[in-house]
């Protein structure tokens, strides 16, 4: 189970973020969780949206560089050491981890993570095993 996110290389200059999230706002484009690296020139942002697909043709009809990349999802306990238990199932399996974030949601005492790791099959295998669910894209969409 995996979910599609959009990675969208946009200049770090005022107004470039905002023009992105407005381009999602006019075609009724709903960001479920977003994540954005720097540097100096450039920000990677990481979106998950209800609508990948759509998502996608929308930049690139907007010349902005973008990706669709798949990534996986899990509830964690919103307690200190949460999310241990997960990475613990990652090293344990030898799996490494590129990058993370974590979003929030209306469900108590439930954090969420995003994984993009090097072999999403191992991993959701390894975190099954220890009794966490993976999130589908429709359990993310109606969050």
């Amino acid at each position: 189970m995996t979910i599609k996110q959009l990675s969208v290389f946009v200049e770090n200059r005022p107004g470039k973020l905002s023009a992105v999230t407005r381009l999602f706002g006019d075609n009724k484009i709903d960001i479920r969780a977003m994540s954005i690296a720097d540097t100096k020139d450039f920000g990677i942002l990481r979106l998950i949206v209800n609508d990948p697909e759509k998502a996608l043709e929308i930049l690139k009809e907007n010349d902005y560089p973008v990706t669709i990349t798949n990534v996986i999802a899990i509830g964690v306990d919103d307690a200190p050491g949460g999310l241990a238990g997960a990475m613990e199932a990652l090293y344990e399996n030898n799996i490494g981890l590129e990058y993370m974030y974590a979003f929030v949601s209306k469900t108590e005492n439930t954090a969420y993570v995003v994984f993009r790791v090097e072999n999403n099959e191992k991993a959701l295998e390894a975190l099954t095993e220890k009794g966490y669910e993976a999130l589908t894209a429709s359990d993310l969409y109606d969050m």
